[in-house]
């Protein structure tokens, strides 16, 4: 059987202009010259830009700061009727995607890109999203995400192309396109000139690795609740400290994963490297010397309600490392 026939992707962006001896290639030309570059491979390319045309990140989009191609999978799809999955090897309930007709959909879609972009999978069972990956599709070229439906993706391109997963979070959608948009979301507004104002990614939740302090704004007070006066004080400096002290607040009691890494990143060198109770000994060693029984179980007790890092042998070190050396009190 012969490939399917190359489909026309769909393109959201201004054009980029090249000399060309045809005029109809010039009218067909939709892709930017060095703009960040996002390409989805969806069987519902009518999905995009959806809420990406709207708002700051429209405004760039239709502007040329970064561009969207949509890259419908069906032409790729096999026969008659371009078929795109089948059923599951082995058995077994839904359809699983085809490796060939993905392969000639990635294939397309990377002899449009200008620069090799990473390719994702969107999948539950992949690594999460999160603000740290966002920065670095943002600082890159771009980014290839394929949106998966039904029962997922034939393995065997996943491990040919050595595609990356990546999960939106802890639950399962109908399909990728969703996942997609709040990633190119996420990732489109820290690229330069988005936002237009550079204190707003600063300032925002898991930038520091915490999560973002309260906001108010006028009315001053509103059905019985006030906006708090440090942030009517004109202090610049104590509310910085205020809005610094809500933040690892409120992280700690709604996030006790990033507290853990944030005390984690926080902690000694000597203290870090404690992971099980043989570098425990040897750590104690090196600092304390021996401890007879007795002091460990007043470690333990110091140790309860303490805010120490989730690691027991950790916090144990961290205990230590906060008394002098060589002597223990309660």
């Amino acid at each position: 059987m012969t490939d399917a026939p190359t489909p026309p992707n769909r393109s959201h962006g201004r054009k980029s202009i090249r000399p060309t001896l045809k005029p109809s290639e010039l009218m067909g030309e939709t892709r930017l010259a060095r703009a960040w570059t996002a390409q989805v491979i969806t069987l519902f390319p009518q999905a995009f830009p959806g809420v990406l045309g709207e708002s700051l990140t429209g405004k760039a989009l239709k502007e040329g700061q970064w561009q969207l191609e949509a890259v419908d999978l069906r032409p790729f799809g096999e026969g008659r009727h371009r078929n795109v999955d089948d059923t599951p090897a082995g058995g077994g309930a839904g359809m699983v995607l085809r490796a060939d007709v993905l392969a000639r959909a990635i294939d397309h879609s990377r002899s449009l890109a200008t620069n090799p972009l990473p390719l994702i999978y969107l999948s539950p069972r992949g690594r999460r999203f999160d603000q740290a990956m966002a920065r670095a599709w943002a600082a890159g070229p771009g980014v290839t995400l394929l949106c998966g439906r039904f029962e997922g993706v034939d393995q065997r391109v996943l491990d040919h192309y050595r595609i990356e997963e990546v999960s939106l979070g802890d639950f399962v959608l109908t399909g990728g396109e969703i996942a997609a948009q709040a990633m190119l979301d996420a990732t489109v507004r820290l690229l330069p000139g988005v936002l237009g104002n550079a204190e707003s990614i600063e300032d925002e939740s898991f930038s520091n690795g915490l999560l973002e302090h309260p906001q108010y704004t006028r009315p001053a007070e509103w059905q019985g609740h006030a906006i708090p006066d440090v942030l009517l004080s004109g202090n610049h400096k104590v509310i910085a400290d205020w809005r610094h002290a809500m933040a690892r607040d409120i992280t700690r009691a709604r996030r006790p994963d990033l507290w853990a890494a944030l005390r984690a990143a926080d902690l000694p060198a000597p203290v870090a490297q404690v992971r099980d109770s043989d570098s425990l000994a040897r750590f104690v060693n090196q600092f304390f010397g021996p401890l007879a029984e007795t002091d460990l179980f007043t470690l333990l007790e110091l140790a309860q309600g303490s805010d120490l890092p989730p690691n027991p042998y950790q916090a144990l070190a961290a205990l230590l490392w906060g008394l002098p050396q060589g002597k223990i009190d309660p």
